[in-house]
């Protein structure tokens, strides 16, 4: 039982594998720059399957005229061009209609980042990859690594040279295989003079360049960095799918526990230099329960924590559950953690003996996991002022609910005239202590077993006690009455707030698809603004206002509730967030005097305008848990406005031509 896996794991696991029978698969055929032999390589293992019976197919074949790839090819089948005249020059592009005639079972298509001619249906050849594959046809396409979107300002920094052809990683997230193709820098050099990469005369300008020996380097560190990360969530994703608890220790993986406590930064600031020392990746987790509620400047410490981590290149996650430690842990196998850094506080030893830290709790649990503990400050004390989330009041309504419940049993059994018996009251008692378990907390509960308790020795225990056979009958099951009934207490409250837990979860998910829903059923920028912006102040508390980029200006196009303003100096900040395209306002470390948060809404091709939300709960910071599932709702509506407007343009171009 203990290593059975995750049911919602396989749930997931078994949803995706469906996803991508229906998808075909994507193979790359990843190198640290050109000339490493990307396309000889897969065309070499292409031939080995073409020779088994497999239907390949080439879609197009970048050569430079390099003699031992055009020799290669002519072992498969070409598909026609598509040819597009630009500019008084004609390319040959590759034509994803021929393909989806042919429907072979795989397609050969080099040079993923390639810009296509304009006039051709997509403007990138990874968008043509995507839509083949979406088809259910196979792909063997090359990547170099300088063309990975996110490697976009390490590479330019390296090769001090930008890079305008880029590929987006969630297409490397969906490739079913990365393979590295990789050559070591001496050799990539000579076979650059020997003219087996450019001709001559470029090959010279390409050593002065960009095929400089530290260049190489470099470029091959983020290779191979890039294939490791692939492998690594492929084991990853093997043990989950396995329902394998144990760590491997294939890669050593830190994790940081993040508390409100101002050690706390401490603690991310030593994890930071221990990843870096190892050369590793590193997490920040934070964990909820219901058990405990937060003070606001408890829970902005909490965020402003997360935030430090993620500046220094930590992933954050905010989890949820009862148990602390064994939440922590779980958390930690699922991710395959080898080292968990963790502070304590030096508390009274008589305490230890009642209540044992987290610290010693990990430590008990961590098993094959390395636990390192840093002693916190012990004089740390949070001020309860300026609170806006007010610590839990005494639930008195409960426990006046809970006497109620125990006075009418009680009452009930005087109007028998006591003679309802021992073992029927005390089942009487045990369903009203349910009773108050299901729908109160722990306090009334044991509240209600002690009063209960009393009420059955009033009754059934004389006093003095007599030692008679009752009396040896009675006491001991008074004591399995106590026993069970907190038990069943402990196992409502607890069952309780899992549900609780999920259901917010849940409802997480469905908000973000019913924005999906919302904004796939309407056509028109007025309408996906109006959903927008409707939807996220609702879900946000907040007051949301969209600003769109018209004729080189930033416009207000929706917002709610209306008749909102921005001030000079937020159209400012607005401006400053659409050029750069970064994050600004509340909550963050730029521009952090606003009073409300800024986003871009940035497309696939461009930035189309920017998101302002302004939080009715002021000085309430979002998590990044919550930064995250913005960030998200704004990349669907981007999404909305690029396909609207992309249609848009459509309707223009036929209705110009006549289509």
């Amino acid at each position: 039982m203990h290593n059975r896996p995750n049911p919602e794991d396989l749930l997931q696991r078994v949803r995706t594998e469906e996803a991508a029978e229906k998808r075909g698969r994507l193979k790359i055929y990843l190198g640290a720059c050109p000339g490493v032999g990307k396309t000889y390589t897969m065309l070499t293992d292409a031939l080995v399957q073409h020779a088994q019976g497999i239907d390949i197919v080439i879609g197009i074949i970048e050569s430079h005229g390099r003699a031992d790839i055009d020799k290669l090819a002519k072992n498969f089948t070409p598909l026609p061009p598509q040819f597009i005249e630009y500019r008084g020059h004609l390319f040959a592009e590759f034509n994803i209609d021929a393909a989806l005639k042919r429907r072979p079972s795989i397609i050969l298509i080099d040079e993923m980042a390639h810009t296509n001619a304009k006039g051709a249906r997509h403007a990138k050849r990874w968008q043509d990859i995507r839509e083949i594959l979406d088809l259910g046809i196979d792909v063997y396409t090359t990547l170099n690594v300088q063309h990975i979107e996110s490697l976009n300002d390490v590479v330019a920094e390296i090769v001090h040279s930008p890079i305008h052809e880029t590929v987006p990683d969630f297409m490397l997230e969906t490739a079913h295989t990365i393979e590295l193709v990789d050559l070591p820098p001496e050799d990539l050099i000579k076979r650059l003079q020997e003219g087996k990469i450019y001709l001559p005369a470029q090959a010279k300008i390409a050593q002065e360049s960009f095929f400089r020996k530290g260049n190489l380097i470099a470029l091959r560190e983020l290779a191979l960095r890039i294939t490791a990360e692939h492998v690594e969530s492929e084991v990853l994703l093997y043990r989950q799918g396995s329902g394998i608890k144990h760590v491997w220790r294939t890669r050593e993986k830190l994790l940081v526990c993040v508390t409100h406590h101002p050690e706390s930064m401490r603690l991310i600031r030593t994890t930071k230099r221990m990843a870096t020392q190892m050369n590793t990746e590193w997490m920040a987790v934070h964990c909820r329960t219901p058990r405990r509620q937060y003070l606001r400047d408890e829970n902005n410490d909490v965020i402003r924590n997360l935030q430090l981590a993620e500046r220094l290149g930590a992933q954050t996650r905010i989890i949820s559950g009862f148990n602390i430690a064994e939440e922590i842990m779980g958390f930690a196998r699922n991710n395959n953690i080898t080292q968990i850094i963790v502070a304590k506080r030096i508390r009274p030893r008589w305490l230890e003996w009642f209540t044992r830290s987290l610290a010693d709790e990990l430590v008990r649990r961590s098993a094959e996991i390395d636990v390192y503990i840093i002693t916190g400050d012990p004089g740390y004390k949070r001020s309860t002022a300026n609170t806006l989330i007010p610590p839990k009041r005494f639930p008195w309504g409960q426990y006046a609910i809970s006497f109620a419940i125990v006075s009418s049993i009680t009452l009930f059994y005087i109007l028998l005239g006591g003679n309802m018996g021992f073992t029927n009251a005390m089942m009487s008692f045990l369903l009203g202590i349910s009773a108050v378990a299901l729908y109160g907390t722990a306090g009334p509960t044991l509240f209600a077993t002690l009063t209960s308790t009393v009420v059955l020795l009033i009754f059934f225990i004389p006093f003095p006690p007599q030692f008679d056979i009752n009396t040896l009958t009675h006491l001991p099951a008074l004591l399995i009455f106590i026993t069970v009934s907190q038990l069943i207490s402990f196992l409502v409250i607890r069952n309780r707030q899992q549900i609780e837990l999920v259901r917010m979860a849940e409802k997480r998910t469905l908000i973000l698809h019913s924005l999906n829903s919302k904004l796939a059923s309407v056509r028109g920028v007025e309408k996906i603004l109006d959903v927008s912006t409707h939807h996220l102040a609702q879900v946000f508390n907040s007051d949301v206002m969209i600003l769109i980029a018209e004729n080189n200006q930033l416009v207000i196009r929706g917002q709610h509730p209306a008749k909102q303003t921005l001030s000079e100096k937020e159209l400012g900040i607005a401006r400053w967030v659409f050029e750069l395209g970064q994050i600004a306002g509340a909550g963050t470390e730029t521009l952090a005097f606003a009073d409300a948060l800024f986003m871009p809404l940035t497309g696939t091709e461009e930035r189309l305008g920017v998101l302002r939300i302004h939080s009715l709960t002021h000085g309430q910071l979002l998590t990044p848990e919550e930064m995250r599932f913005l960030e998200a709702s704004t990349n669907q509506i981007a999404l909305a406005l690029e396909v609207d407007r992309l249609a848009e343009q459509r309707r223009m171009f036929d209705a110009s031509t006549g289509g």
